[in-house]
């Protein structure tokens, strides 16, 4: 028990010692950080992410994300710029360079060929007047704060503060961009989170499948189209092609007695929910579950283009 006693102990120092680091951090943030934000917003090319040993770690994850939320990205190794990587980096790009230090020989190549050729340079690091420090069109300086390791002084408070930056300009530029979760789904095709950010028009029964019907035409009618279709509803539409109401299996077991002598206009129901092709297929979802439904029509300035049906969602993964 008290060896467990312990390294909770321990893990609850850590946090602490890291979230007054980050605490400090965010109080600091004022104008650099800004321009840092506008620069990378207005950068041609890419955002060439750099930095060695844990600092290098960190800069891939920020490269990936901001790859991945609209903001075009790589990582060079700075070591490897030195063996001509450096040609990776264009006069359109912009560096993002990351060193707790600040004075890591290897950046010394990619610090002299950003100046060489006018390539802006945002430093993230603790030393201002370190060679990064000084070099850097853009200084986000991070606070001296202690690692959590203590005395060992490796790595840890001062990559967290690297990656809680980094995620902080992702953030901005994804604000800055007005970027969506449509245009998130672009670059995340795959997986849980791809389904979720499908749109209804990739999962819908096109047009020619849906199951369409006039409001004269008899109850009979319209139960072999929906039979027919096997989507459990039929749409129903005025003479101008708008959706005006549906008939569904629920309409049918409410009005069963003399079902036969009436008209589609007599049961259906007018009050009825509808997406768009657009929407996206996590919200269609949430649009069935809390309304208790298996079929949605999908329209069009108020006309019908497809449907879709809960089992199309549960077969795209999506819930």
């Amino acid at each position: 028990m008290s060896a467990a006693f312990d390294a909770v102990a321990s893990a609850r120092r850590t946090l602490a010692i890291e979230t007054e680091a980050l605490s400090a951090m965010a109080a600091g943030l004022g104008p650099s950080f800004a321009e840092a934000v506008e620069t990378l917003f207005a950068c041609k090319g890419r955002i060439v992410c750099t930095g060695m040993g844990k600092s290098g770690h960190v800069a891939r994850k920020i490269a990936a994300t901001l790859a991945s939320t609209g903001s075009p990205a790589m990582f060079v190794h700075p070591a490897e710029a030195s063996h001509g990587d450096l040609g990776m980096i264009g006069a359109d790009d912009t560096v993002l360079a990351l060193s707790r230090s600040g004075d890591v020989r290897e950046l010394a190549d990619v610090i002299a060929y950003a100046n060489r050729f006018a390539i802006p340079l945002i430093a993230i690091t603790v030393n201002a007047t370190s060679q990064l420090g000084a070099a850097a069109n853009i200084l986000l300086q991070l606070p001296d704060a202690p690692e959590a390791t203590g005395e060992v002084n490796a790595p840890t408070t001062s990559t967290t503060l690297q990656i809680a930056l980094g995620d902080a300009l992702a953030v901005a530029l994804l604000e800055r961009r007005g970027f969506t979760p449509k245009d998130f789904h672009v670059f995340h095709p795959g997986g849980k989170l791809g389904a979720m950010l499908r749109t209804v028009g990739d999962l819908m029964h096109r047009l020619e499948e849906a199951p369409l019907v006039g409001e004269a035409t008899p109850m009979p009618e319209a139960i072999r189209v929906m039979t027919e279709r096997r989507l459990g509803i039929v749409g129903v539409t005025g003479p101008d092609g708008a959706l005006i109401g549906v008939v569904t299996d629920g309409d049918l077991r409410r009005n069963f007695h003399g079902l036969e002598t009436r008209s589609v206009g007599e049961v259906m129901t007018r009050n009825f929910k509808s997406v768009t092709a657009e929407t996206l297929a996590g919200e269609a979802a949430r649009m069935m579950n809390e309304s208790r439904i298996t079929v949605l029509f999908v329209v069009k300035d108020g006309r019908p283009v497809g449907v879709l049906h809960v089992h199309d969602v549960l077969g795209a993964g999506v819930v």
